[in-house]
Parts: structure tokens; sequence; C-alpha cells
């Protein structure tokens, strides 16, 4: 399985620029993407194939606060992709693998964890910056697998908070830049 995403990954990596259209397959109806605000997590789940370990879990799910896919690398930023399936009943047993510039002590570049997405409405998957270590610069790419089968592919470009200050700060983080 993961030679499977690692291969599908340096395909879409290898033949697309940072900012093409997102790969989206047959049995996804709509692929959005954007910047969140994230509420406060009320805990957490366990993520083993992140650097974390765990993802949160959050009631209430955020609204695009801006779409599109440049997104300033700063503390409380959150950026991901709202997809919803064509059948009704939804996609289970999806494995969300997201890769990225090296980060952290171990120098990671890819992360993944388990979800689902709705047939009824959008489903969010997001990343939220929380640490420093995390606030690296340049593409990271979310995949959505099922099994062997990539259901969409998106890319973001994380880039330098000065170059766009109303945008990262407007997760109510203030000292961004301090």
């Amino acid at each position: 399985m993961l030679r499977v995403v690692c291969l599908i990954l340096a395909w879409v990596l290898g033949s697309a620029p940072a900012f093409a259209e997102p790969l989206v397959s047959s049995v996804i109806s709509n692929v959005e993407v954007g910047i969140v605000c994230p509420p406060e997590p009320i805990g957490s789940t366990p993520a083993p194939g992140t650097i974390a370990g765990a993802t949160h879990i959050i009631v209430e799910e955020p609204q695009f606060v801006s779409v599109g896919s440049v997104v300033p690398a700063a503390i409380g930023v959150g950026f991901g992709v709202k997809s919803q399936a064509v059948d009704p009943a939804g996609l289970g047993a999806i494995t969300m693998v997201l890769t990225h510039p090296p980060m952290g002590d171990a120098q990671i570049t890819l992360q993944q964890f388990q979800t689902s997405i709705s047939g009824q409405d959008p489903s969010l998957t997001f990343y939220q910056f929380d640490y420093p270590y995390e606030l690296v610069e340049g593409t990271w790419m979310f995949t959505a697998m099922q099994g062997e089968q990539a259901l969409f592919s998106v890319s973001f470009e994380v880039v330098d908070p000065l170059g766009m200050p109303s945008l990262a700060e407007m997760c109510g983080y203030s000292n961004l830049f301090s």
C-alpha cells in the first residue's frame, strides 16, 4: 500500500505544477480547497502515521476564511480540502496521505491518517499549524486513497506569512511576526 501511495505521489508531484487543477476521481462529486481558522479541539484520536501521533477532534466544522491554495506559514492557521462523494452513502476506509517538505527532527515528508468522505455534505480534512517545527514552506499535498485508488489529490503552497500578513493574522494570532 505505501509503495503504491509513493508511486502515485511521485507521478502527481512529478507531472503537475503546485497550482495545477486537483486530480479528482469519478467517485468524488466535489473538491474545494481553502484556509480555516480551526476551533479549539475537544479531544484527539490516535493517528500513528503522523508526527504528533494524533489528530484533533472538533465539534463544529470551520468555514473557509479564504478559498485558495496559498497558505501563510503561521501558528493557528489551518488549510485543507472539502470533498464529497458521489454515492450518498459516502466512502469509508479513506487514508489521507499528506506530503510536505522535510519537517521535525526526523525530517519527515509523509504523514497519513484515516478518515471518511460523506456523500450527504462536504467533508473537511485539514492540517493545522500547532508547533513551530511544522512551519515549513513549500508544496504540501493531500491525497485521499481508498485501497490502491487515488480519489483526489490537491496541492497547497505554504509561504512566508510576511507576504500575506492580513491572511496570516486572520486566525487571531497578533504576535505572528515578533
